[in-house]
């Protein structure tokens, strides 16, 4: 049984059990995580890209324009959000699930993101407005915004609390263990840089420096927007599984596991 004193158990927060506890997620249960990242995330991120680029070149002529020109990034923003939401609460209901020693199906997963999608996007646009004008401060406010709120989408997700209750919990769960997050979500960061890099490596390989403006200016190439889509499915459930478990790790921390929970109860 954990001990709890003043709300933190006896255990330290674990860099090495967030990693593990995402990739023993993902190995457990990968047509679940790799599925609803496909379906949910890189799929349609892929067909957002290509319909976009479509749109704007038909549209280059049109008397209205400079409204198009405006309106097409804005729509694909707000619909980006969504989707990126409706990923983050189903990956959240599987590695929770995978914590509490069960797997959550495709079916629940999904289900999970589908019926938060609203406050959670909410949730993720107040954190990005914050975010932004925090960065704006010279940049040090931002993040430190970003690493004290960065686990309000989960817990919205898991624990059903209100959107303003959400950031109040995860200000409490990452007190006092904030450079740990900030050094998780340093090395997410960098991941996330790599898979980047991997791509744009593999379009310079092939067309150079010249060719790549030629690329993108007469339209994405097939075999670009199939890779593109698998890094991307890789990433996101990479980068969402470790955010979880970030807070999973900080609930444990603060609360107790929850088999310590269950043994309370029926002690």
């Amino acid at each position: 049984m954990a001990t709890n004193i003043g709300g933190s158990t006896d255990r330290s927060v674990s860099v090495g059990r967030v990693f593990s506890r995402a990739f023993s997620t993902i190995g457990s249960n990968p047509l679940t995580v790799f599925g609803i990242a496909f379906l949910f995330g890189a799929l349609p991120s892929v067909a957002m890209a290509y319909l976009g680029q479509s749109l704007r070149t038909s549209v280059a002529t049109a008397p209205n324009f400079t409204a198009w020109s405006i309106a097409l990034p804005i729509a694909q923003v707000v619909i980006g959000i969504a989707l990126a939401m409706i990923v983050q609460g189903a990956l959240v209901r599987a590695t929770v699930a995978h914590s509490q020693g069960r797997e959550a199906g495709f079916g629940e997963s999904a289900l999970a993101g589908l019926q938060v999608i609203v406050p959670l996007f909410i949730v993720g646009l107040l954190l990005g407005l914050a975010v932004m004008f925090g960065l704006i401060l010279l940049i040090v406010p931002g993040i430190m915004l970003y690493i004290m709120w960065s686990v309000a989408g989960p817990v919205l997700v898991e624990e059903r609390s209100g959107i303003f209750a959400a950031f109040g919990r995860s200000r409490y769960l990452t007190s006092g263990a904030r450079w740990p997050v900030f050094g998780i979500n340093l090395l997410l960061v960098v991941i996330m840089w790599a898979f980047a890099a991997l791509l744009g490596a593999a379009l310079f390989a092939i067309y150079g420096l010249q060719g790549v403006a030629g690329a993108f200016a007469q339209g994405l190439p097939i075999w670009y927007l199939i890779v593109s889509s698998v890094i991307s499915t890789v990433s996101t459930a990479i980068s969402t599984t470790i955010q979880t478990s970030i807070y999973v790790e900080l609930r444990d921390w603060k609360d107790g596991p929850a088999t310590d929970a269950l043994s309370d109860i029926f002690a």
